[in-house]
């Protein structure tokens, strides 16, 4: 059972350390919980895979750290802005999270103000650690399945003119519960020329320790056939060359 404390709490020690990651006034603590309850969230909860100075967080990144908390008795992700972030606000991040949400990608944007940003919660865990743990019958559809879906969402926001940035690292960028979500939009930009198929397909199934996991569960084409058609599709982005990726990794 999550245990969630009142915002007010924030301000102490030792989540304070969390809030104004990695240092802060008390007025920047006390103007941030303001801010907090100007957008809705009512309670934080410290729990999760990551350990931040003793205290247990979802994730880190050079940008922010994220959290669960409760925005009107519901669960959210909470994305807070570090001290020493380059970005001045959470303003770019919540842009590219729009965009991403417009084609049905990422977790869905409840709100956000300038040090914050509130998501949809996902349970569920990273794809390496789902790829990894799974086994039995029906596994190689399942992962299958997982593997179609990343690369559809890459497709949309190939489509879109919308680089995610990280995808070449999938294994922290995707979460696999009851949906299968691509995260974290920090480094995500409209400018630079997309790769998100081409990133993914290379991340997943190509000479990284999550291919080795996924060798296991079923057999890929040889490397030299991958590369080739990911090439092709890399020149023209159509949704033919897209369906000739799926169909090399047998995914339909």
């Amino acid at each position: 059972m999550s245990r969630f404390f009142p915002v007010n709490d924030l301000v102490k020690e030792p989540y304070s350390t969390i809030l104004g990651y990695p240092k802060a006034t008390k007025a920047q603590l006390h103007s941030r919980v303001k801010e907090l309850k100007s957008i809705g969230i009512d309670e934080v909860s410290f729990e999760g895979p990551m350990m931040l100075n003793k205290i247990c967080v979802l994730g880190k990144g050079y940008a922010g750290i994220v959290v669960m908390a409760k925005s009107g008795g519901k669960k959210v992700a909470l994305k807070i802005r570090r001290t020493d972030s380059p970005r001045k606000d959470m303003f770019g991040e919540t842009m590219l999270l729009e965009a991403a949400n417009k084609v049905g990608v990422g977790p869905k944007l409840v709100s956000s103000s300038k040090n914050f940003l509130v998501m949809e919660f996902l349970a569920g865990k990273k794809i390496y650690d789902w790829i990894s743990e799974i086994k039995g019958k029906g596994s190689t559809t399942k992962t299958k399945g997982v593997i179609k879906k990343v690369l559809s969402d890459c497709y949309k926001l190939d489509e879109v003119g919308l680089d995610h940035g990280e995808l070449s690292n999938i294994t922290k960028h995707v979460i696999v519960g009851k949906s299968i979500t691509i995260i974290d939009f920090e480094s995500a930009s409209l400018e630079r020329r997309v790769s998100n198929v081409t990133s993914a397909s290379q991340a997943i199934l190509i000479g990284s320790g999550l291919a080795k996991k996924v060798k296991r569960i079923y057999d890929l084409p040889p490397r030299q056939k991958i590369i080739s058609v990911l090439r092709e599709y890399k020149e023209t982005r159509t949704k033919q060359s897209f369906d000739s990726v799926l169909k090399v990794l047998k995914l339909i």
